[in-house]
C-alpha cells in the first residue's frame, strides 16, 4: 500500500483508509482486531471513525485495540461530534460543546492526548463559526494535529476554508462519498477543495458494495441491503437508473481480468487529488480482498468509465 500527503499538508496517509462504521455492532472486537492487524501489516495507517459509528461502540473498540499496534503506526481521523438524545441514541452534532466533549471522550478512551485529523461536519442550525471554533480550540491546544471538514456543501466548504484561513488554521482535508455511482460533488465541491489545498478522503468508493456486482440479480442475505440498520446506506445506489454503470464496470473488469471491486476502487483511489479511499469492510475476508487491489487502471479504461458514469450525460 502506498502513502500520500493529504493535500498541501504534511499529513501522510495510506491511499486506502479503514472505516469503522460497523465496529462494535456488525463487526465484533475480535474481528476488528484482526482487521486492524491485517491493515497495518499491509502498510495501512488511516483509520476513519465517528462517535456515532456502531451506535457509539466503535470508539470503545478502537480504544481496546490501539495497544495491539504502535500508536505512531496509526493516523486516526475522527469525524464530527455527537450527543445522546432522549432515547439514548448517539446523534451527530456540530455544536461547540458536543464537539469538544466528543473529542475529549474519544482521547480518554484511546489513552492518547491527540487525534491526527479532526473533521467537522456542519449542520444547518449550528453556525459555521461555532463549529470552526471547536476545531480551532483543539488545533491550537494540540489535541488535533490537523483539521478538515466532511459532508459539506460547496458554499459551506468554501466559507469554512476561508474563515479558517483568516484564523491561521489550515483546513487540510475534505471527506465525502465518491464513487462511479456518486459523482455529483466533483465539480462543485471537490475541485474547489483541491484548489484550496485540501486532500480528498473519499469514502464509499464501492457504493456500499453495489459496485462489487453482488446486487445485480438479488439481495444477498448477509449484505448491507438486507440489514435493517444498514439498508439506508445502500438504497440510493440500487436505483435501476444506475445499472448501466454497474454493467459497464463489469465489462471493463472482465476485459482486464480483474474484479469489479478492484477496478471500482482503483478508479477512486488514483483519481486526481484523492489522498485516500476509505473502505468499510465488515469482515477480515472482505478487507483482505480489498487489500489485494493495488494495480492502477489503464488510462483508457479510466476515461471510458468516467464518461459512462458522468451524471451530466444522458
Amino acid at each position: 500500500m502506498r502513502t500520500r500527503f493529504c493535500g498541501r499538508s504534511g499529513l501522510c496517509v495510506s491511499d486506502v483508509g479503514l472505516g469503522t462504521l460497523t465496529w462494535g455492532r456488525d463487526t465484533d472486537e475480535h474481528e476488528a482486531e484482526d482487521m486492524l492487524r491485517h491493515f497495518v501489516d499491509a502498510g495501512g495507517n488511516l483509520i476513519e471513525i465517528a462517535p456515532t459509528h456502531g451506535d457509539g461502540a466503535a470508539v470503545d473498540v478502537l480504544g481496546s485495540l490501539i495497544s495491539t499496534v504502535s500508536r505512531n503506526q496509526l493516523v486516526i481521523a475522527l469525524r464530527g461530534g455527537a450527543h445522546l438524545d432522549a432515547s439514548t441514541k448517539w446523534r451527530a452534532s456540530a455544536a461547540r460543546g458536543d464537539m469538544l466533549a466528543s473529542l475529549d471522550d474519544a482521547l480518554a478512551r484511546w489513552h492518547t492526548d491527540f487525534v491526527d485529523l479532526w473533521l467537522a461536519e456542519f449542520t444547518p442550525h449550528i453556525p459555521v463559526d461555532e463549529t470552526l471554533s471547536a476545531l480551532e480550540v483543539a488545533w491550537r491546544s494540540g489535541r488535533a494535529r490537523y483539521v478538515g471538514i466532511a459532508h459539506a456543501s460547496a458554499w459551506t466548504a468554501a466559507s469554512a476554508s476561508t474563515r479558517a484561513a483568516l484564523a491561521g488554521m489550515p483546513v487540510v482535508a475534505l471527506e465525502d462519498a465518491w464513487s462511479l455511482l456518486d459523482r455529483g460533488l466533483e465539480s462543485q465541491v471537490f475541485a474547489p477543495a483541491r484548489s484550496a489545498g485540501m486532500g480528498i478522503l473519499a469514502h464509499s468508493p464501492l457504493a456500499c458494495g453495489v459496485l462489487t456486482g453482488k446486487y445485480r440479480h438479488a439481495t444477498p442475505p448477509d449484505s448491507r441491503a438486507a440489514s435493517p440498520h444498514l439498508r439506508y446506506t445502500v438504497e440510493r445506489y440500487l436505483d435501476p437508473a444506475l445499472s448501466g454503470t454497474v454493467n459497464a464496470l463489469e465489462r471493463a473488469a472482465q476485459g482486464l481480468d480483474r474484479t469489479s471491486m478492484d477496478v471500482a476502487l482503483a478508479w477512486v483511489r488514483d483519481a486526481e487529488g484523492v489522498a485516500s479511499a476509505i473502505v468499510g469492510p465488515r469482515t477480515v475476508r472482505q478487507l483482505d480482498q480489498l487489500l489485494e487491489c493495488q494495480d492502477p487502471l489503464p488510462e483508457q479504461i479510466r476515461t471510458v468509465l468516467s464518461e459512462v458514469s458522468d451524471p451530466r450525460v444522458d
